[in-house]
């Protein structure tokens, strides 16, 4: 967490038809969810993005990119951490309608770390 912002460093796995969107909105926000999407899963370590952008996205999508941002932690604190499948894979699970609040609590840009082809 970044005591000083207090926010905490989010990761996002995403392929390259939502970074289109994402550079669409200046780096700002994340698209809405779409139907057959009703759970934003934003992710809280490195290391499983990059397996999620790595292992999943380029086998669907050709591509893989993990995206890092900062939200706030009073807006998670609404929310328990969800542990997918292991004590390695921890995320949030936000509800698509709330997309629109979860994005006012980026602080900062959306940077992409890294790239997996």
């Amino acid at each position: 967490m970044n005591n000083s912002a207090k926010t905490v460093t989010l990761w996002r796995p995403i392929g390259p038809e939502e970074l289109v969107l994402i550079e669409q909105a200046k780096m700002r926000e994340f698209p809405p969810r779409l139907p057959e999407q009703p759970i934003f899963y934003p992710v809280l370590t490195e290391d499983y993005a990059i397996k999620i952008a790595r292992d999943w996205n380029v086998k669907a999508s050709g591509s893989g990119f993990v995206t890092r941002f900062e939200v706030l932690k009073s807006y998670l604190d609404a929310y328990e951490v969800q542990e997918a499948g292991g004590r390695a894979h921890l995320e949030y699970w936000i509800p698509a309608e709330e997309m629109s609040a979860f994005n006012d609590a980026i602080i900062g840009e959306i940077v992409v770390k890294h790239e997996f082809r």
